[in-house]
């Protein structure tokens, strides 16, 4: 659709931290957005209007169609088979597509598809019951357990060591009916990741990025990431081999494992803005927000290039239990030359639960300095 201002109506399946930021993003362009989201006042109702109802209820996507113009999404717990058939029905495009959401949100089909079109990828195999998982532990010496689909956040991936008790690691991932995916743990020398973007005809990727997990979360990105000019452009190659074997227009986040002789590999692929792309608000010429926005509705890409080095840091839920907390501290971050912080307006603060994050900025920064000093600064935010 050709750019106007004001402009069309964008609806998001999903209302989390995600479709916050793709509303702040959409309306400096004259982008309404409209949500559906089950959470009552979720994170994005303060920036956009919402429709209460799950993610794959398709009433709710319906309701959403009537208000748009166009439609994307934010979590992958939406369904492809409604989106599709409601498309139909209301002849509105949906990006990325429903084809590539079937093929992402089932890790094990993800995995095959990739290995299936020449993308490098760890060694896997399915894995239905505690006998398949006992001989993947066996084949791999160990390996990552992984629940086809439904896991997020570090949710529904775990570790597995020989002589595991198997079937309570099944239990443990939230395997279910669905079954599971055994991958080789990779012996890595770091996490990077890639933002790319498939527009109207047109590609870009975001600077290669490092990625810090802990407990299977991501705790902090550093851009650009702190390996070889040859690992870089490597990485940037396989995340744009990736995306040719997606569907439709919009951010395909691709995480990657970086071994020690410079092998690059996928690790996941999720059709949508991502975490370890955060740090583009502030690092880049063009945020990945405001470029899913233009790729959902099929305008013209921006530029994705690095505007400074940038260090991400995710602000997480430090309290025991689930309860309404205050960030405490936010002074000391407003006051830091070049830092800025995004609150994500969630009411309850859970343990290890991203409530918004803060980024650092400087011109020629040294990258470990950087990183240390985002880290400091979002050590001193508390919960009270």
């Amino acid at each position: 659709m050709n750019p106007t201002c004001p402009g069309p109506t964008l609806g998001v399946v999903g209302g989390g931290q995600l479709g916050r930021m793709l509303a702040e993003a959409a309306s400096p362009l004259g982008v309404d957005v409209v949500v559906l989201d089950p959470t009552p006042d979720c994170p994005a109702a303060r920036v956009a209007e919402q429709i209460e109802g799950s993610f794959d209820d398709p009433d709710g996507v319906r309701a959403l169609a009537e208000r748009a113009d166009a439609l994307t999404l934010e979590i992958e717990l939406a369904d492809p088979d409604v989106l599709e058939r409601v498309s139909e029905e209301f002849a509105v495009p949906v990006n990325p597509s429903p084809d590539a959401l079937r093929t992402i949100r089932d890790k094990l089909v993800q995995k095959r598809a990739f290995a299936d079109a020449g993308v490098p990828v760890p060694e896997f195999v399915a894995v239905d019951d505690a006998a398949d998982l006992a001989a993947a532990v066996e084949r791999f010496d160990g390996c990552m357990l992984k629940a086809r689909t439904g896991g997020y956040d570090g949710r529904g991936n775990l570790p597995v060591e020989p002589g595991d008790d198997y079937e309570a690691k099944l239990a443990a991932v939230g395997a279910g009916e669905a079954g599971a995916m055994a991958e080789e743990l990779v012996d890595f020398e770091r996490e990077l990741s890639v933002v790319a973007v498939r527009g109207d005809g047109e590609r870009r990727a975001f600077p290669v990025v490092e990625n810090v997990h802990r407990e299977e979360i991501l705790r902090e990105t550093v851009a650009p990431a702190r390996c070889s000019d040859a690992v870089a452009e490597r990485a940037r190659e396989v995340a744009l081999d990736t995306l040719e074997t997606l569907d439709g227009r919009g951010v395909f986040a691709v995480e990657l494992f970086e071994e020690a002789d410079g092998t690059v590999s996928v690790n996941e692929v999720a059709p949508r803005p991502h975490n370890s792309g955060h740090w583009t608000i502030e690092g880049a010429t063009t945020s990945q927000f405001e470029q899913h926005v233009r790729a959902a509705l099929g305008w013209p890409l921006g530029t994705a290039d690095l505007r400074s080095p940038t260090a991400m840091a995710n602000v997480l839920g430090d309290v025991s239990d689930p309860r309404p907390a205050a960030l405490a501290g936010v002074g000391d971050v407003l006051a830091a030359p070049n830092a800025n912080l995004h609150w994500y307006g969630k009411h309850e603060a859970r343990p290890l639960r991203k409530m918004g994050h803060l980024t650092l900025t400087e011109a020629d920064a040294d990258r470990d300095d950087l990183l240390a000093r985002a880290r400091d600064l979002r050590d001193g935010l508390t919960f009270e």
